[in-house]
């Protein structure tokens, strides 16, 4: 495997790193989408949050939840993301498991919006149906 994020987590490729632990490396991303946007790298290669085991889920989002209130205060940032992308559809482009920080500043234009739809009652009856019959199994 050729992965650049786990060369990049497992310090291989030299990263600006704001943290570091034995599961994770928090480094600055390099086309950020603003000032401070870095990611959270699982040092082990799991290609999405569906192949990521539920303890380092939690460990990330906990990690996100820490990380987030610091930078923000010390970036001095209006706002925040964490963003997490699974599967080119939606919009993952590196596939190893990893969570963007955005500090959001007033007026930056990162933008990371949508177009609201209308929920159907057709919609609406279908997604539940399936999904709680997928939890059920």
């Amino acid at each position: 495997m050729d992965c650049i994020f786990c060369k990049l987590a497992n310090g291989e490729i030299p990263t600006a790193t704001l943290y570091e632990d034995e599961d994770f490396r928090v480094i600055m991303d390099m086309g950020p989408a603003a000032k401070g946007h870095s990611l959270i790298l699982p040092k082990q290669h799991y290609a999405n949050i569906y192949e990521l085991p539920e303890e380092l889920a939690v460990k990330a989002i906990c990690l996100a939840k820490k990380l987030a209130p610091v930078m923000t205060k010390a970036l001095h940032a209006d706002g925040f993301n964490i963003v997490q992308n699974n599967g080119a559809a939606a919009g993952q482009t590196v596939f190893h498991f990893h969570m963007h920080l955005i500090p959001r500043y007033d007026n930056d234009g990162a933008g990371f919006g949508w177009n609201p739809g209308t929920l159907t009652d057709e919609d609406r009856d279908d997604v539940l149906a399936k999904v709680t019959a997928e939890l059920n199994n």
